[in-house]
């Protein structure tokens, strides 16, 4: 799974990585321990004006269903299975129609040793876009209030990645992410192609210090190796 991942990405630079056109939220502040609930970045594509508009926007991490009764089913839902995505109640809609870009730095997972679980971190040579879906809920008890949230899609991790954990995000790379974010693919079968053509990832890993185990700390000192 998923459970915590680094972006500490201005607006500039992200712009430039995936071709954003609209930058519809402030920009947050970096962060070294993105955790679940967080609002964090996301690039997705939506039809303006019968056209196509790429967005830059700050989401809830932790996909709330349209159909959902309170906004804390989200901490649930932080990450979507790529082999039920197109099935699963919570994700077939979004799956369908709203897909998204989630940029990272890298993450983080703890790998399993005898005696205790080792905090790891996971990344490439430059900004990863991990494959995610969004959603947009509307708070019952609240006429002006509006959840935008999104999950992580997550595949089986192969032998370079599975010694640390059995489970990794699905990258999608850069000739990939056009494809992804195309709001007119709209077809499951079609869905399910685009997530059977993105490779597994080729990640770098290391072993880091205790400190990210905290969603208080955060700060580069959480990615140095130890």
């Amino acid at each position: 799974m998923c459970g915590r991942y680094a972006n500490s990405r201005h607006d500039g630079d992200l712009l430039r990585e995936f071709q954003v056109a609209s930058v519809v939220d402030p920009e947050p502040d970096p962060s070294w321990n993105v955790a679940p609930t967080d609002g964090a970045r996301v690039v997705l594509e939506r039809v303006v004006n019968d056209e196509p508009d790429r967005q830059l926007r700050t989401l809830r991490w932790g996909l709330v269903p349209s159909w959902a009764k309170d906004v804390k089913i989200g901490a649930r839902l932080i990450n979507a299975r790529s082999e039920t995505v197109l099935e699963k109640p919570a994700f077939k809609a979004a799956a369908s129609r709203r897909r998204c870009l989630v940029p990272a730095d890298g993450y983080y997972e703890w790998m399993k040793t005898t005696d205790r679980k080792v905090p790891m971190y996971l990344h490439g040579d430059g900004i990863l876009a991990f494959a995610g879906l969004y959603e947009i809920w509307r708070d019952p008890n609240d006429d002006d209030g509006w959840v935008r949230s999104f999950t992580v899609i997550t595949r089986p991790a192969q032998d370079a990645l599975g010694h640390v954990h059995d489970r990794c995000p699905v990258v999608v790379p850069p000739d990939l992410r056009d494809p992804w974010l195309d709001p007119s693919v709209t077809e499951p079968d079609a869905v399910g192609d685009l997530l059977a053509a993105i490779p597994d990832p080729s990640l770098q890993t290391y072993e880091v210090a205790p400190l990210v185990n905290s969603v208080k700390n955060d700060g580069p000192e959480l990615i140095k190796p130890v």
